[in-house]
């Protein structure tokens, strides 16, 4: 169905945001875009004009969300694929077993999530080697969450493929309540001008218009080009010539949709029926169509006089002229009349689509129905196999509503409820889970009730409530499968040391007396076993006697098991292992599991915990001196938006505050404390006092780091990470209030002591030598250095040898501390800790001498991403295995390679690979 002028009417300005991306396609570079606004606003009608503006010398692939379609894992990423597939064999094995595997031509375990998206972004390139591509995605807000989540993902990712996206999202309206397209660009369709309303209106060709009626309907309207199409065309003749009215109590895409089930009221009964089949079947297959028609005894040239009014359009497809009129008529159908056509739909589907016609047979039965509700349970498995949690969490919840049995319907809808959980939609797992507990539970469902609900409750709010449910479900379920009891008690430590006891809650040392009593590990310890283990220790006979035991745990997390199930354990619990090898001062273990949780989040495609995975990996990485590598890992936490827990922002936090970047740090931390809700603010408060820390003590703002570090220490989770000592010692010995930090230096020597690692025992030297003085002081500034040394924590190394320059220059000895003043601030200037460096600087000066100034490197005008490809190819690696690493596209990553070599005045894989990175 062709634009027109009028279709445009208004949206010169939109247009030319459209046709500007289609230009840089053909210049050679990428873009997406996402259209919102109401239903009529005239998104499908830009999206139309892009095609036919492409049509010429562009490739063209579409793809539309239908609400009934929305419980198909994968289905919009299909339909998307489907026209570009004969090129999936220039995908590597791994992203063609996945891509498979997620659009079921293929059995297989559930295939990586990042993986499918590297895939999907492989084939557009592929595709658009030969032309440039344009994607289109109408309505997105019905796409299946599993496609929504891998199309988001790849438009983020594009760069040089020569490849548009184009999305198109109904808001408000219905759909998903998360918005995986949220933080693309976006351009919002507003109502058109009075004047272009009325020129819209004119050209309608309704006929003459009373003026009232006119500026009624140009009112009621309310600029919707749709709205100004429709009203008029349903309403009565004479009503056109005067006294013409609109209800004000519906909304515009209401009143279009009574518009067009006006006009429906006129076509004949067997149309009617035949659009109903249409509407009721999304994927728009017309023999799909043609067999179910016949299967009800419908000819389907009844169909033309929907044609001939513009309501539908058959060729190879069957489509409808815009979403409100599928919705409009299956509205307008009756539920009898509605469960007619899923049956005949139904019997229509082919058997090697047995997860599609289980649904419609689902949408066809009045009433219970065992063997329909089983149909679906065995869908919902398959769908899981593929990755698609939100579809197997639809197929479970219409199953248990099905179910005949009153046992079996709340089973069904406890798994329900847990894989709504999984799919990141917890409010909806929660009213689920309150349906289940209305039911027949046994003893093992209802301890697996309260931890559904513990979990929820954590996710979504982070509260200290969480922790004590956490554990009246870990003691119920200790006689009835000790397995799940002892992770259910790992689970309370974890919601422990993050919610350091708020409120009413139990803190760790508690949730520790109360772990005392979890059943022995049914089988040889798992690596969780033994953290639990090692945290009951800490937390009951003390931080010396655990350290042997936790270290044991994790370096069993090192090594993962090839079994899926050994990979999803560590990647369920590397989060709370890695926090830990901060607590046992473990540089070696923390550079380890970290690096691990991110590489196995991204090859099981774990959108939940991936984020986490990158937090600690910047917070590592920064302690470590590569504030630049921490930079990518920061800014890779937007891969995923797919649940609804609290923001992730710690990371790019931490790093603003060694930056020493005052107003982008206090930017970042209002924005979480303003994000932040109930009990889980002062949380979230407490993690956000060590960034202020770290920025005031750079800074030299000693009074605000003092109290922002006393804070910080205040908070479980900072001193089981080991994190807010050390900035609390430094700040009130600065401040001249040294008495202030007698706990954190005695907490820091005992627990540095007992490690015995080269960082722990750096750290606490650094800090005795801070509360020293004379000659004990220099003492232990000099083992500081030594110790700090024999780490990778550079960042640490090089304050040691600033606070040492500093005593020295206060000493009253200018050249030593000028040695070591120099060589602080060539280490924070080349690290990035640009306040840290410019402390050293004014001390320095102080000392008479000018600090040098950094002597430019050619690597300084790589972006950091640049950097990350150029470490990578340095390596030998080719530019298809640098994409698959960093989720980027081969064409991308060649592109990069181009602007680094011409940032570097080189040629070639080879001399990168001579040259030194940093």
């Amino acid at each position: 169905m062709a634009t027109t002028l009028k279709d445009l009417l208004g949206r010169r300005a939109e247009c030319a945001v459209v046709e500007q991306l289609l230009a840089g396609a053909r210049a050679g570079r990428s873009g997406a875009i996402v259209l919102r606004g109401e239903a009529g606003i005239g998104k499908t009608a830009l999206l139309q004009h892009a095609r036919e503006m492409a049509s010429t010398d562009l490739q063209v692939v579409h793809a539309s969300g239908v609400e009934s379609e929305s419980q198909f894992a994968f289905a919009g990423l299909h339909q998307l694929c489907a026209p570009m597939l004969e090129r999936a064999g220039a995908l590597s094995d791994p992203q063609r077993a996945a891509l498979d595997v997620a659009l079921g031509f293929r059995g297989g375990a559930a295939p990586n999530r990042f993986l499918v998206g590297l895939a999907a972004l492989t084939l557009l390139s592929e595709v658009a080697d030969e032309r440039p591509l344009l994607c289109i995605v109408d309505d997105v807000q019905w796409l299946d969450q599993a496609s929504a989540q891998v199309l988001a993902f790849v438009a983020r990712r594009l760069v040089a493929e020569r490849v548009i996206m184009l999305f198109a999202r109904r808001d408000p309206g219905g759909g998903h309540d998360d918005d995986p397209f949220a933080g693309l660009p976006s351009l919002r369709l507003e109502g058109l001008g009075d004047a272009d309303a009325r020129a819209l209106l004119a050209a309608a060709g309704h006929g003459p218009l009373d003026a009232g009626v006119r500026d009624q309907v140009v009112a009621e309207a309310r600029g919707n080009p749709l709205a100004l199409m429709e009203l008029p065309r349903s309403a009565e003749p004479e009503r056109l010539a005067g006294g013409y009215a609109l209800p004000h109590v519906l909304s515009v895409p209401r009143r279009i949709e009574d518009s067009f089930r006006r006009r429906l009221r006129d076509l004949p009964a067997e149309t009617q029926q035949l659009l109903l089949v249409a509407a009721a079947e999304p994927t728009g297959d017309a023999a799909l169509f043609e067999r179910a028609a016949a299967h009800l005894g419908l000819s389907c040239s009844a169909a033309d006089s929907a044609e001939s009014a513009g309501l539908l359009e058959i060729d190879t497809r069957v489509r409808f002229a815009h979403p409100l009129v599928r919705s409009a008529v299956y509205q307008a159908a009756t539920p009898p009349d509605q469960r007619q056509v899923h049956g005949a739909l139904a019997a229509a589907t082919d058997s090697s689509d047995p997860d599609r016609r289980a649904w419609h047979r689902a949408q066809s039965v009045l009433g219970l129905d065992e063997q329909v509700a089983a149909d679906l349970e065995a869908s919902a498995g398959r769908a899981r196999a593929r990755g698609g949690w939100a579809a197997a969490a639809a197929f479970l919840q219409r199953a248990a509503e099905l179910t005949p049995d009153p046992v079996l319907r709340t089973r069904r809808t406890l798994d329900a409820a847990a894989a709504k959980q999984d799919a990141g939609a917890p409010g909806a797992a929660l009213q689920l889970a309150e349906v289940a507990a209305g039911g027949a539970l046994d003893a093992l469902q209802g301890a697996r009730l309260n931890l559904l609900r513990a979990q929820i409750s954590f996710q979504l709010a982070r509260g200290s409530g969480a922790t004590a449910t956490l554990l009246d479900a870990a003691a119920t379920l200790a006689p009835l499968d000790p397995r799940l009891s002892r992770e259910t008690y790992l689970r309370a430590f974890d919601a422990a040391i993050v919610t350091g006891g708020l409120g009413s809650g139990p803190d760790v040392s508690q949730v520790a007396e109360a772990a005392l009593a979890a059943p022995a590990p049914p089988g040889p310890p798992r690596p969780a076993d033994l953290l639990l283990d090692g945290l009951v220790t800490m937390y009951t006979q003390g931080y010396e006697a655990a350290v042997p035991e936790l270290r044991a745990a994790l370096e069993a997390f090192r090594t993962p098991g090839a079994h899926p199930e050994d990979v999803d354990e560590s990647c369920r619990w590397l989060w709370l292992a890695s926090r830990t090898a901060m607590a046992l001062f473990d540089d070696t273990l923390c550079h380890g599991l970290a690096d691990l949780h991110v590489r196995l989040a991204r090859e099981v495609g774990a959108l939940a915990s991936l984020p986490t995975a990158l937090l600690v990996q910047s917070i590592v990485l920064v302690l470590s001196g590569q504030l630049g590598r921490a930079e990518l890992a920061g800014q890779q936490t937007a891969i995923t938006t797919a649940t609804r827990a609290l923001p992730l922002l710690h990371a790019q936090l931490v790093l603003a505050a060694w930056r020493g970047r005052a107003d982008e740090t206090t930017e970042i931390r209002a924005t979480i404390e303003r994000e932040a809700h109930g009990s889980a603010k002062a949380t979230e408060i407490n993690l956000s006092h060590y960034a202020m820390a770290v920025l005031h003590n750079g800074l030299g703002n000693y009074a605000e780091a003092a109290d922002a570090a006393a804070r910080a220490f205040r908070s479980t989770a900072l001193v089981h990470s080991n994190l807010a000592q050390s900035e609390l010692v430094e700040a009130a010995c600065r401040a001249g209030e040294p008495e202030r930090a007698a706990d954190a230096l005695e907490q820091l020597c005992s627990r540095a002591a007992a490690s015995g690692t080269a960082w722990g025992q750096g750290l606490a030297a650094r800090s005795r030598a801070l509360v020293s003085t004379g000659p004990d002081a220099e003492e232990h500034y000099l083992e500081a250095i030594k110790r700090l040394r024999d780490c990778r924590m550079t960042s640490h190394l090089a304050r040691a040898h600033l606070v040492y320059g500093e005593w020295l220059r206060r000493e009253g000895r200018r050249q030593d501390a000028r040695e070591q003043l120099r060589t602080a601030h060539e280490m924070l200037t080349d690290i990035g800790a640009e306040a840290f460096a410019a402390r050293a600087a004014r001390e320095l000066g102080a000392t008479g001498e000018r600090p040098r100034r950094r002597t430019a490197q050619a690597t300084d005008a790589l972006t950091a991403q640049e950097l990350q490809v150029a470490r990578l190819v340095a390596t030998g690696a080719t530019s298809r295995e640098v994409g698959a690493q960093l989720y980027l596209s081969p064409r991308t990553i060649e592109a990069h390679l181009r602007s680094i070599f011409r940032k570097l005045g080189i040629t070639s894989r080879r001399q990168l690979r001579e040259m030194r990175l940093p």
